[in-house]
């Protein structure tokens, strides 16, 4: 007979999905009441920070990055790029395909977001224990491996 882990079980698969996507959503309240300019949803964003890290990618190959369909990313190309955060160029080698870069109004955007976001979740993390804050950096590697196993699975 195999016995599961109580560490191992649906209910605390559930409950670590649970405090991330709550961590995520009040992180995302909170930005969103700090910064001003038009509302961007989590997509949007995401989008934009893959085109910070790779400027020229394309939009077959974010799609494969973020895990979407390509009409979605072209969607949200097309809805970034009318917000005037998002520039799409036509590749030089192949005519029909775009190449995805952010504008500089992106780029300060972000650099906000990111701040902001790094002051909200710091100021909290200042309010834990050394103990709770200890753990919770000690457990960043096994949430990383659990990333990994997860978009290993999604290929």
């Amino acid at each position: 007979m195999h016995f599961m882990s109580p560490m191992r079980t649906p209910a605390t698969a559930d409950e670590v999905m649970a405090v991330v996507l709550a961590l995520r959503r009040v992180v995302r309240r909170r930005l969103r009441a700090e910064l001003p300019g038009p509302l961007l949803r989590g997509g949007q964003v995401e989008l934009l920070q893959l085109v910070e890290t790779e400027p020229g990618i394309g939009v077959a190959a974010a799609a494969r990055a973020l895990h979407l369909a390509g009409n979605s990313v072209s969607t949200l190309v097309n809805q970034l790029g009318a917000s005037g955060l998002l520039r799409r160029e036509i590749d030089p080698t192949d005519r029909r395909a775009a190449r995805l870069y952010l504008t500089d109004s992106a780029v300060a955007r972000l650099a906000r977001w990111r701040d902001t976001r790094s002051r909200l979740v710091g100021d909290a993390f200042g309010r834990l224990s050394e103990d709770e804050a200890a753990t919770v950096v000690a457990a960043l590697p096994a949430l990383r491996h659990l990333l990994t196993e997860l978009a290993e699975d999604a290929e």
